[in-house]
């Protein structure tokens, strides 16, 4: 049994390794973004270690830097993290008998967009495997946020304007290639631009904090989308 979980943990571990090289990257940024903003390094990397989101975090430093936005901060990030309980809802349903209790937790927590795609393709999610599966992208989130915190702090500021740049262009190369497959996909993306600016340059919406915007645009772009342009399930297409 010992000989089974360990294989499981390697499994899940030589997995992850591709995610961790990723996340490495991304929270290099958010360490750098993180320190510009005016937080200390190991606040940085405390933000990384406790909350594991990285839309979440680059929206919320946005508005940690406006003390007192408690309302918008609760709203912006419960906005942009409410997949993540979608995503540990459907996989619990795969996890095995032993998969329960704190472990269960411990899978909310750890649970990312993509821990959840490698984690679907199992048949059934040992909690070691998961474990395993983990373990290098959580570690590879906190010493990216951790170099570039600390880089940060060396850096000149011409060059960590420049570097903080990266994280858009990391949202761009996730966002173009599903608007080059999907026209809905790129609708959406243009209604939630045209949001943007609107509540950008016109004086009465731009006085509106950033975490109530993040919020309002990604909720109408995503309801317009849904009524425009309605996905249909596998139920439906198989009776056509």
């Amino acid at each position: 049994m010992e000989i089974n979980k360990m294989n499981n943990y390697k499994r899940g571990l030589i997995t992850g390794i591709p995610i961790a090289l990723g996340y490495l990257s991304v929270s290099f940024t958010f360490g750098i973004m993180a320190v510009s903003f005016g937080l200390s390094w190991w606040q940085a990397v405390l933000i990384s270690m406790t909350t594991v989101t990285s839309a979440g975090q680059f929206a919320g430093i946005g508005i940690m830097i406006h003390p007192g936005q408690y309302i918008q901060m609760l709203i912006s990030q419960i906005t942009i993290n409410i997949r993540y309980s979608f995503m540990s809802i459907s996989i619990g349903q795969k996890a095995d008998s032993r998969f329960s209790g704190i472990y269960r937790w411990l899978l909310g927590f750890f649970i990312t967009d993509e821990i959840f795609a490698v984690a679907t393709k199992e048949d059934e999610i040992k909690r070691s495997y998961f474990a395993g599966l983990a373990t290098l992208p959580y570690l590879g989130w906190a010493l990216g946020t951790f170099i570039g915190a600390i880089l940060g702090n060396i850096l000149p500021d011409r060059l960590m304007s420049a570097l903080s740049v990266a994280i858009y262009g990391m949202f761009v190369a996730v966002v173009v290639p599903e608007m080059k497959k999907a026209r809905p996909v790129l609708i959406v993306v243009i209604i939630a631009i045209i949001l943007s600016c609107l509540f950008y340059y016109i004086p009465l919406l731009s006085k509106i904090s950033s975490g109530i915007t993040i919020t309002i645009v990604a909720i109408t772009a995503a309801i317009i989308g849904s009524i425009f342009f309605p996905v249909s399930d596998e139920a439906d297409n198989s009776n056509n």
